[in-house]
């Protein structure tokens, strides 16, 4: 039975008899059917009967609906009214647009519209570059997704894909005060793509690709890239790697080894495990093995004639490894799982060297469950909340996105990742590093902003910032604020 959590949590209405015992009875059957009791509240009393709220954690639907049964048939309750919390939680959607001026006078109607609107769109039209500081421009993200690789559920559409795309929003102004606009496409066509992104993006000052199939994820983000002069950033891809890296810099300081002397096998060859993959040569380790539904991926294999198998073959495997997983496995110091459930057993993951890392990504169901690994595992990860060491997108691309938009960026860099990957990683101390914590948690505030000061001199570095740091010459717009 899966563990309870917050996501299938529900919140009954029972009306309940008064007499004695009614509620213990209630509350052993939700104990019963391993639910996970929570907030008790009452709703109304009477002389005969008392109505209760009762907020329960399930594991899946139908755990849910198995204690709703077990309430109904306690002696003296009657279930009235049941509400899934999570559902509750996306009435009406996630997010609003607010605004940021007074509008009380007619004054301030004449300054925020018209006439007075269009003096600043006047100087926009003579300076392009005087929307990053006279619009929205200078702190809005486009979330782009089809529809078509959404979370675990696969290619549901863009109206399904919503939710999904708000959320990011949500998490976007949350962690980073970025505001974030869901753009839910009714199109799987490249091109089309393509298209709509560079005509909406003079609105935006960063693009943030989501839920997009491979392989044709890998083109829309090349092609936007070399067409817009703001960042584009796909996060299924570079997020996941960002995160990744950094739970691997935590994990080696605990461990007290160098980057470059792990031996990593990378199992999952698509659009998440060869980012992964690029970002951890970027990073300083030199032994990568990748293996994918084939087998392990070395340059002499028949069907290494396209990218991204192209580049694994080139830049990963130096040892020339060769046959399937368990081969790779053999002596491996660190395995990263980006595929899918239950894909590698207890005995495979002990073939690993001593003191071994397991990364297990699969979302919701890892490829091997934290209860299931040997004794030779020292750190368990995997991409869900409800285990230690969660290794998620959102430590990374609030504050990715918060940095380059400060320097008004171009583009994101391979250097700007790395950056962000070693700002998530040093804010836990070496002093608290332990085999639970390698990384930081969603909710620790440190992590944005360093993310966000990381990024941001990364981008001045390496010469794709438009904008200096403090103290420095800026580049000025004259007659406006910068």
């Amino acid at each position: 039975m899966p563990n309870p959590s917050a996501s299938y949590s529900f919140t009954v209405r029972i009306r309940l008899e008064r007499r004695p015992g009614t509620f213990a009875r209630v509350a052993a059957a939700i104990a019963e059917q391993h639910g996970d009791l929570g907030a008790v509240d009452i709703a109304r009393t009477t002389s005969e009967h008392l109505w209760r709220d009762i907020t329960v954690a399930a594991g899946d639907t139908t755990h849910a609906q198995a204690i709703v049964d077990a309430i109904a048939v306690v002696d003296g309750v009657i279930v009235e009214h049941v509400s899934d919390r999570t559902f509750l939680m996306h009435l009406g959607g996630k997010i609003a647009l607010a605004p940021r001026v007074p509008l009380k006078t007619r004054d301030d109607l004449s300054m925020a519209y018209t006439p007075g609107v269009g003096r600043i769109c006047e100087a926009i039209a003579a300076d392009k570059e005087r929307a990053f500081a006279l619009t929205s421009k200078r702190n809005t993200v486009a979330v782009v997704s089809d529809g078509s690789a959404v979370l675990g559920l696969g290619d549901i559409g863009p109206e399904a894909a919503m939710p999904v795309m708000e959320g990011k929003a949500l998490l976007f102004k949350r962690f980073a005060d970025v505001d974030a606009w869901p753009i839910c496409l009714d199109t799987q066509d490249v091109d089309e793509i393509v298209s709509i992104v560079r005509n909406i993006a003079p609105g935006f000052g960063g693009i943030n690709l989501e839920d997009i199939s491979a392989p044709r994820c890998f083109e829309i983000e090349r092609r936007l890239r070399e067409e817009l002069d703001i960042p584009v950033f796909h996060d299924d891809q570079h997020g996941t790697a960002v995160v990744v890296l950094a739970a691997l810099i935590g994990t080696a300081r605990l461990l007290r080894r160098e980057l470059s002397a792990l031996r990593v096998v990378v199992l999952g060859a698509g659009a998440a495990g060869t980012a992964v993959a690029r970002i951890l040569v970027a990073g300083g380790v030199r032994d990568i093995v990748g293996v994918d539904r084939h087998g392990v991926i070395h340059a002499d294999r028949g069907d290494i004639d396209h990218d991204p198998l192209t580049w694994w073959g080139a830049a990963t495997n130096p040892r020339g490894v060769t046959g399937t997983l368990d081969d790779a496995l053999a002596d491996a110091d660190v395995f990263i799982g980006l595929s899918g459930p239950d894909l590698v057993s207890a005995d495979q993951i002990a073939l690993m060297a001593p003191e071994a890392s397991v990364f297990a990504m699969a979302n919701p169901v890892p490829e091997i469950l934290p209860e299931l690994v040997p004794e030779n595992v020292r750190v368990m990860a995997t991409g869900r909340s409800d285990y230690p060491n969660q290794i998620n997108n959102v430590l990374c691309f609030p504050g990715l996105f918060r940095g380059a938009l400060d320097v008004r960026a171009t583009t994101i860099t391979e250097e700007m990742k790395v950056a962000a990957a070693h700002a998530i990683a040093e804010v836990i101390p070496d002093e608290q590093l332990g085999e639970d914590y390698i990384i930081p948690s969603v909710f620790n505030e440190d992590v944005a902003t360093a993310v966000a000061h990381a990024v941001a001199d990364a981008a001045r570095t390496g010469g794709v910032a438009r904008r200096m740091p403090d103290g420095a010459a800026p580049l000025r717009i004259p007659g406006a604020p910068v």
